[in-house]
C-alpha cells in the first residue's frame, strides 16, 4: 500500500513538472510571436520610447524612437500561460479544488496576477503620457507613489487573508516575534522600494529581461522546494514570457518594455518573495535591483553632501543607476547583462541554499 502510494506522488509531480514546462514553453511561443505583430504596430502608431540623455550615456541617444511598451508580450502570455496552467493542473486531477489550502494558494497565486497586473497599468499610464501624450515625465512622482500605495495596501489585504498569516520577518537563521499590523505597515515601503527597483534596471537593452528570467527560475526551484506548485505555475509562466521578450530586446534592441514591463515585473518579483513569506530569500534573489536603486540613493545622497560642503556636487559612480557607471567605465551592453544575470543567479542560489540550511 505504502508502495502505491508513493508510486502515486511521483506520477502526480510528473504530471505536473510536465505541465509546468509546457507552460514556459507556451508563454515563451505567446511572447515570442506576439513580436512580429506588436513591435510593427508600435512603430506605425509612432509609440516610441523618448531618451533623455542626461539620465544615461550620451550614445544612447541614437535609441530615440524605439517602441516602446513591449512589456505587453510577456505581460500576456504569463497571464495566458499561468491561468492554462492551472486549469491543466485542475483537470488532471493532481489538485483538490475542495480543499481550503488548496484554493488558499490559488488565491495568493491569483493576487500577484492581478497586483503584477495594477503595476503594470501605472507603467502603461506614464508611457502612454510619455509617447502619446508627449508628456516626457509621464506621471508625476507623487501620482505614481500615490497609486503603488494603494495597490500595496489592496495586495497586502488579500494576502493577510489567504496567506500563511505569519507577520514575522523570517530572515532564516532568525525570525522576528510577530509584528501584527506592524508587519502589513513595514511591507509598503518595501513594495514600493523593490518594485521601483526593478524600473532601475530596465536601462540597458535585455538587462531587466535577464535578471528576472533568472530570478523567476530561482523562485521556481524555491516554490517546488516549499511546495507551493500553483505560484509556481507562474514563475515558470514569466520566465518563459521573459525569454520570448528576449528575443526582441537584446541588444540592438527592436522594442523595450517599457514602465508597462518593468514595473510588471517589480510587483511579480517582490510579490512572489513575499507570498513565500521567506523575506532573506527575496533579499538574496532581488539583490540586483536592489543595488541598482541603492547606487542611485549613496550618488544623490553624496553629492548633495559634497556640494554643501566644498560648494560643488562630487560622485562616487561615473553615472547611476550602476549599470551605467559600468557602461561609462567600457563595459559592452552584453557584457552588463551576463554580469549582472551571472550576479542574481549566484545569489539565487545562495537563497536556495538557506531554504534548505534553515
Amino acid at each position: 500500500m505504502y508502495a502505491l502510494r508513493k508510486y502515486g506522488s511521483c506520477i502526480i509531480v510528473m504530471k505536473f513538472w510536465i505541465i509546468s514546462l509546457a507552460v514556459s514553453l507556451l508563454s515563451f511561443v505567446i511572447a515570442g510571436v506576439s513580436g512580429i505583430f506588436l513591435v510593427p504596430f508600435l512603430h506605425k502608431i509612432k509609440f516610441g520610447q523618448p531618451i533623455k540623455t542626461e539620465d544615461g550615456p550620451q550614445w544612447h541617444a541614437k535609441k530615440q524612437g524605439t517602441p516602446t511598451m513591449g512589456g505587453f508580450m510577456f505581460i500576456i502570455s504569463t497571464v495566458a500561460a499561468a491561468l492554462i496552467g492551472y486549469l491543466l493542473y485542475r483537470q488532471t486531477g493532481s489538485i483538490d479544488v475542495t480543499e481550503k489550502s488548496n484554493l488558499h494558494a490559488f488565491y495568493c497565486t491569483l493576487s500577484v496576477i492581478v497586483f503584477s497586473l495594477l503595476f503594470g497599468l501605472i507603467g502603461f499610464i506614464d508611457d502612454y503620457k510619455k509617447v502619446a501624450r508627449k508628456h516626457n515625465d509621464g506621471l508625476s512622482a507623487i501620482q505614481k507613489m500615490a497609486l503603488q500605495f494603494v495597490f500595496s495596501v489592496g495586495f497586502l489585504f488579500v494576502l493577510s487573508k489567504f496567506g500563511d498569516g505569519s507577520t514575522t520577518i523570517d530572515l532564516g537563521f532568525w525570525e522576528t516575534p510577530s509584528l501584527g499590523i506592524f508587519y502589513y505597515i513595514l511591507m509598503i515601503p518595501v513594495i514600493i522600494y523593490l518594485t521601483n527597483a526593478v524600473n532601475l534596471t530596465d536601462g540597458v537593452d535585455g538587462l531587466c529581461g535577464s535578471v528576472t528570467f533568472a530570478a523567476m527560475l530561482i523562485f521556481t526551484v524555491c516554490c517546488s522546494i516549499l511546495g507551493e506548485r500553483e505560484l509556481s505555475l507562474f514563475t515558470m509562466a514569466l520566465a518563459g514570457g521573459c525569454l520570448g521578450f528576449l528575443i526582441w530586446n537584446l541588444n540592438p534592441a527592436k522594442c523595450f518594455m517599457g514602465d508597462t514591463g518593468s514595473m510588471f515585473l517589480g510587483a511579480a518579483v517582490t510579490g512572489t518573495g513575499l507570498v513565500l513569506h521567506k523575506h532573506l530569500l527575496l533579499l538574496l534573489v532581488a539583490i540586483v535591483y536592489i543595488l541598482e536603486a541603492l547606487s542611485v540613493v549613496i550618488q544623490v545622497i553624496y553629492f548633495k553632501h559634497t556640494k554643501k560642503k566644498y560648494g560643488e556636487g562630487r560622485r562616487i559612480f561615473k553615472m547611476t543607476p550602476i549599470h551605467h557607471h559600468f557602461e561609462m567605465s567600457g563595459y559592452s551592453e552584453y557584457k552588463i547583462v551576463i554580469t549582472f544575470s551571472l550576479a542574481g543567479i549566484i545569489f539565487g542560489v545562495l537563497g536556495i541554499i538557506t531554504l534548505l540550511v534553515f
